[in-house]
């Protein structure tokens, strides 16, 4: 990958990139992993891109894509053994952001269906509902649905009336 493309055409959505990376990961090593992976295949279909949608929609989509892809990889390949150590180490990287309340949303958010992270954390990302629908590829109106019920399980996970 050029650093050019990189700095065009990835690095501009880093945050979005970010964000939804650390929606899906637990520890600072997946998330790098998960970042990684969505620059390569952001590269590796750059030709693929065909302007039926805003450059920064298909970001999203890849996005959303890899870290769904890579978390039902993860779930089929858990490792069963964890030592006290790991969980420490899981214990400290969980804290990807220097305000704790932005921490305790995100551990919030990963509560979520893979889905339901996804429309919030595009929500979140104030992304229009029309935008929102073309990425999971479903209605505008039913994102509107499905956000104001997120909201309400989000609201009930930090209020401690759901785990």
């Amino acid at each position: 990958m050029s650093n050019d493309f990189y700095q065009t055409s990835i690095a501009p959505f880093s945050g979005i990139i970010i964000k939804i990376c650390r929606a899906y990961t637990d520890s600072q090593e997946d998330y790098e992993d998960y970042y990684q992976e969505v620059c390569l295949q952001i590269w590796r279909s750059r030709n693929n891109f065909k302007d039926k949608s805003s450059w920064s929609t298909w970001i999203y989509k890849i996005t959303l894509n890899v870290c769904m892809t890579l978390l039902k990889k993860k779930k089929n390949n858990r490792n069963h053994f964890v030592s006290d150590t790991n969980i420490q180490e899981q214990i400290s990287e969980s804290s990807a952001f220097p305000d704790e309340n932005l921490n305790i949303l995100y551990d919030a958010i990963k509560k979520l269906s893979e889905i339901d992270r996804a429309i919030i954390m595009l929500y979140l990302e104030e992304t229009p509902y029309q935008e929102i629908a073309k990425i999971i590829g479903t209605s505008a109106n039913n994102i509107g649905v499905r956000v104001k019920r997120i909201k309400t399980k989000l609201k009930k996970i930090l209020d401690g009336k759901i785990d």
